[in-house]
């Protein structure tokens, strides 16, 4: 394969995409982002995950790294300086709040050290191996301080969270733009916060400009990101509504067969594929 060229930033999400789906990153993708430090090229994360969170997970590359997360409501330095933080007014999550939530949805407001939730999710717990970033239940009934980075709600009925969809949007439009990161999780943001305009940011300030950044992804929270930077690639368990969305960016292989560093290897570093 042709090697990519004026390629100087490597922009990947997390889940379904740097991660396999034990949500760990493997010792063969490890490896090839030691090495793209090494060559000197500028790595940044982009995830829909809390910082804390996503910080346990970068450390394990054991380099530098810029963070982007809660979809780009916070920027981290790879020193974990925050560089850019924004929060949704307590009263735009307040309204938002306002609507009639099925039983079997999960509500979670990501606030700056805990998660508040309205019921306990094995599910979403499982994202993480360890709780640095720990829930808290609440009844949104009784709280007074909404203030959030962002609204996130989790069913594994899809049709259900595309109500709660209509619902919030019908409310809040004005305030909110919103992603389906998978089918099973829906995301609410402040309209001017998305990764791309996050990425765009970091990039200003190490002097690069998105044309020479690739990026990686898998979900809807991705689609900003992939369309923006000079070369996108889907991941190839991203789900078929993505694809269809960006019909011109290049499919390749999965988050468990370690496809962002496989495509790394053979097309910016140039090398003969390895054995994950």
């Amino acid at each position: 394969m042709t090697k990519l060229k004026n390629i100087k930033v490597v922009v990947s999400d997390l889940d379904g995409t740097l991660l396999n789906p034990q949500h760990t990153i493997s010792d063969y993708t490890k490896s090839i982002f030691q090495e793209l430090y090494n060559q000197g090229y500028l790595i940044v994360v982009a995830t829909g995950r809390h910082h804390l969170d996503a910080m346990a997970i970068i450390e394990t590359l054991k380099i530098p790294v810029y963070l982007v997360s809660s979809n780009g409501g916070r920027i981290h330095s790879p020193n974990q300086e925050e560089l850019f933080a924004f929060n949704l007014d307590s009263d735009v999550v307040k309204a938002a709040l306002n609507i009639e939530i099925d039983p079997d949805v999960t509500v979670v407001l990501f606030k700056e050290n805990v998660w508040q939730t309205n019921k306990w999710n094995e599910r979403l717990n499982s994202f993480q191996a360890e709780l640095k970033y720990r829930p808290e239940l609440v009844d949104y009934k009784t709280i007074e301080d909404f203030k959030a980075i962002k609204i996130f709600f989790s069913c594994d009925n899809h049709e259900k969270l595309v109500k709660v969809r209509d619902a919030v949007l019908a409310n809040s439009s004005e305030h909110l733009h919103h992603a389906f990161s998978l089918p099973t999780c829906l995301e609410f943001m402040d309209k001017s916060v998305d990764k791309a305009a996050a990425i765009s940011k970091v990039l200003e300030k190490e002097g690069f400009v998105m044309e020479q950044a690739v990026s990686f992804g898998d979900g809807f929270n991705d689609l900003q990101m992939l369309s923006a930077t000079g070369k996108g690639l889907i991941m190839g368990n991203a789900p078929s509504i993505l694809k269809d969305a960006l019909p011109d960016l290049e499919v390749i292989k999965t988050n468990a067969e370690d496809g962002v560093a496989k495509y790394i290897a053979s097309r910016i570093l140039d090398k003969e594929l390895a054995s994950s």
